[in-house]
């Protein structure tokens, strides 16, 4: 039986992924990647930019998660060679050639938004585009991440062959103190944070290691792959779900309150004890309360649990055109701006991916998908 809250779950954190990137494409805090900001901090405070303080902690490690938990599912009914074949075309295929059929265009904007203006002059039209195709990869690192992991899963399972440590996850985690274990295992979100390195001399190297951080998301895969798939995990998870959202919400406002202006994708500051305590009790909260209260689904829920990865594929081109666009070409107020920006991006992302996956060759390239009515969220 599919399990509507774990779909209801992945689409509606895309979705706060995509109001995510409104928000932090004109961030004034000097995380990577992002136009800037309408005045430097803290003069100007910017205090709309607390989204990012409130997003970025949990939503992608709880993506992973997620994925680990369905990869368990998957692999109970198909073999290790087919499921892996089906994640290269849907991961690997998109996030490599589909950065030479559409995803240069955000490279096009991305490499603007870096180096300004005038960037590509004399640069021969092959280079531009390798320049432009490489810098397209944007939000596809969570992808390309994705499938490498799910290459480090076939390893494991080769490993325990017999499946031993799944069955002895669900002995301690299903057990009558399963759920102060499952708590306690986020000194695992803490450790997988420290693997991050920090590097005075290149903020841009920093960034970039701090968006793929490989070593850290394998935790919640894994964690979701062996502890969170099991019924009673889930179970226990959605009758604490309340005590655990107030957690995580006290834990949130006593960061955000102590850290507000600072880099929030810093190794030190993701590093930090309270910013991992707060991440990792938000994705609990969020999976209890999806399991005990969205675990159903309807004709709006079933058509984004198919569609939701393709937005996610594609949405990054409307943020990072327009959002360029409306700062450097346009004088608008800055609330202004973040509606417009905000609108576009929930209504032209999903309007992009119809159109896309309606043409076959391209929908292969761009989305990973054969067949037009295949899901692939």
């Amino acid at each position: 039986m599919r399990k509507h809250w774990i779909d209801n779950l992945r689409w509606v954190t895309v979705l706060l992924v995509l109001l995510y990137h409104v928000v932090y494409f004109y961030n004034n805090k000097g995380v990577f990647g992002g136009i800037g900001g309408f005045g430097p901090y803290p003069e100007y405070p910017q205090y709309q930019d607390v989204v990012m303080y409130i997003l970025y902690p949990w939503f992608m490690p709880l993506l992973f998660i997620l994925a680990g938990i369905s990869a368990r599912y998957a692999l109970e009914k198909y073999d290790g060679k087919s499921w892996f074949k089906a994640r290269t075309r849907k991961l690997l295929v998109p996030s490599t050639i589909g950065l030479f059929v559409f995803q240069w265009m955000v490279g096009y904007f991305n490499t603007l938004v870096a180096e300004g203006e005038g960037v590509f002059d004399g640069v021969p039209a092959v280079a531009k585009y390798m320049i432009m195709a490489v810098s397209g990869i944007g939000p596809l690192w969570f992808i390309q991440v994705l499938w490498l992991l799910s290459l480090v899963l076939l390893l494991v399972r080769r490993l325990d062959g017999k499946d031993r440590l799944h069955g002895a996850s669900g002995k301690v985690f299903s057990g009558k103190w399963g759920l102060v274990w499952t708590i306690l295992l986020g000194v695992l979100f803490w450790l997988g944070e420290k693997t991050l390195i920090a590097n005075p001399r290149s903020a841009s190297a920093d960034g970039l290691w701090n968006l793929y951080k490989p070593l850290f998301y394998l935790m919640p895969f894994l964690l979701g792959y062996f502890v969170f798939s099991h019924e009673a995990v889930q179970e226990k998870l959605s009758k604490a779900w309340i005590p655990l959202m107030g957690s995580a919400a006290v834990s949130g406002i006593i960061l955000i309150a102590t850290t507000f202006g600072q880099d929030n994708t810093s190794p030190r500051y993701l590093g930090s004890p309270l910013n991992c305590l707060y991440g990792y009790l938000m994705c609990l909260a969020m999976m209890g309360w999806f399991r005990a209260k969205f675990n159903r689904t309807g004709r709006f829920a079933g058509y984004m649990s198919r569609s939701s990865y393709g937005v996610y594929v594609v949405h990054y081109l409307v943020i990072a055109s327009l959002g360029y666009m409306l700062k450097t070409h346009i004088q608008l107020p800055p609330a202004a701006m973040y509606l417009i920006l905000g609108v576009a991006v929930f209504t032209l992302s999903p309007l992009l991916y119809e159109i896309i996956r309606r043409i076959p060759i391209v929908r292969w390239c761009v989305l990973g998908a054969s067949n037009p009515k295949t899901s692939i969220s």
